[in-house]
């Protein structure tokens, strides 16, 4: 069994910024790429900004400059920086990682944390 679990969501001003972290445990051997995903109310989830076991990033253009993915494949852990945030970021942030197995791949979610940007 794999469990990730996020931290580090809560309240922020709009132009603050705030860190994300989702560490990954259980019987893990390797994991392939890891990102951040988001809902808002109402809306389906969507990607935020994913990154691979190499390092390449991808992000949402609606977060491009500024937010920053980053993993420590040591610690199994994958950080979200987000800065100058804006209202329109305010969702449940979800972690995913994809794990080989064999010629498969399996993807494994986090619980979610919320994020709220307002003043």
């Amino acid at each position: 069994q794999v469990q990730l679990v996020e931290s580090g969501g809560g309240l922020v001003q709009p132009g603050g910024s705030l860190r994300l972290s989702c560490a990954a445990s259980g019987s893990i051997f390797s994991i392939n790429a890891m990102g951040w995903y988001r809902q808002a109310p109402g809306k389906e989830r969507e990607l935020v900004a994913t990154i691979t076991s190499g390092g390449n990033t991808k992000y949402a253009d609606s977060v491009k400059e500024r937010f920053t993915i980053s993993r420590d494949n040591a610690k199994n852990t994958v950080y979200l920086q987000m800065n100058s945030l804006k209202p329109e970021d305010t969702a449940v942030y979800y972690c995913n990682a994809l794990l080989p197995s064999g010629v498969y791949e399996y993807e494994y979610w986090g619980q979610g944390t919320q994020v709220t940007v307002s003043s």
